[in-house]
């Protein structure tokens, strides 16, 4: 896969973007240099033109207004919730995630103890002749493992009405777009006798090129959640098979998306169906649509 042509980009128009907009972060930048992109019909500019390089730029070093609420948090996904509606649902719903974040917290060190016990034991006293002790910086050690275990999702649930009408039914693309920073890569290459989409689509494949984000997981609570207690997982990339699409979700259960997370963020999991398109469809459409819309991001 080649390199994005993205950053060139960037090098260019970020900073006359940020002066422009001065009172915006740099996630708003990014997408208002990659509305730039997405209208040129030259993609890849020549190495002269861009000049310079991307380390310690602007576009990696500026903050953002949702930082707080995603990159500066230690937490290994966000978890939004855009239905308010349904109160009891909504607890207990968070009652069952506060649940598994414990089990799954229980089991790691339950694994962990598990793995130390097997290892062989040390001498029982030092060659001075001491009995070893365990100090209280050992004993923080394992208070600080037992909270970074416990700590898979930072909840974003908001109290004031004008936070809630922000979140509220909002798109996977919307939701990537505040907690996520815009990216491109090379799209998937069709199978062999199948033609491109058409019309093009910068979340699925347009000239080539596909708009993507990269940040923390995001799994969104929505107004079917009061029902099945499920969460969209929403996907950052499209999957390796051609015509699946970047923001593309899918329903997962509370009683699984600890361990999701978990295994998600450490690579042990991809979520690809197997190479079967069983994404959300309708999602989808809405997400490619607003994608499209001119002034929408």
């Amino acid at each position: 896969m080649s390199s994005s042509p993205f950053v060139e980009w960037l090098l260019i128009h970020y900073a006359s973007t940020k002066s422009q907009s001065p009172n915006e972060g740099r996630r708003r930048w990014k997408l208002r240099v990659a509305q730039k992109f997405w209208a040129s019909g030259e993609k890849t500019l020549s190495s002269t033109t861009a000049g310079g390089t991307d380390n310690n730029a602007d576009f990696h070093m500026d903050s953002d207004p949702f930082d707080e609420a995603s990159t500066n948090r230690e937490e290994l996904g966000i978890l939004l919730r855009t239905d308010f509606s349904d109160e009891a649902a909504w607890l207990a719903f968070y009652s069952r995630l506060e649940e598994g974040e414990k089990e799954f917290a229980a089991s790691s060190l339950e694994e962990e103890v598990k793995m130390m016990d097997d290892q062989p034991e040390p001498n029982e006293a030092n060659p001075n002749g001491t009995a070893a002790t365990t100090t209280a910086e050992d004993d923080s050690d394992e208070s600080d493992d037992e909270n970074s275990l416990s700590a898979i999702f930072h909840v974003v649930n908001p109290s004031l009405p004008q936070e809630r009408a922000l979140l509220t039914n909002i798109s996977n693309l919307a939701a990537l777009r505040l907690f996520n920073d815009v990216d491109v890569q090379q799209a998937p290459t069709p199978p062999p006798d199948t033609k491109r989409i058409r019309p093009p689509n910068r979340l699925v494949d347009s000239d080539g090129w596909q708009e993507v984000y990269v940040g923390k997981n995001l799994w969104i609570y929505d107004a079917k959640s009061n029902s099945d207690q499920c969460v969209r997982v929403v996907s950052q990339t499209s999957s390796d098979m051609y015509g699946t699409a970047t923001a593309d979700s899918w329903r997962a259960r509370v009683s699984h998306i600890c361990e999701l997370q978990v295994n998600l963020s450490s690579g042990a999991m991809k979520i690809d169906f197997g190479g079967l398109d069983r994404w959300d469809y309708a999602e989808r459409q809405r997400n490619m649509q607003e994608a499209e819309t001119p002034g929408v991001f």
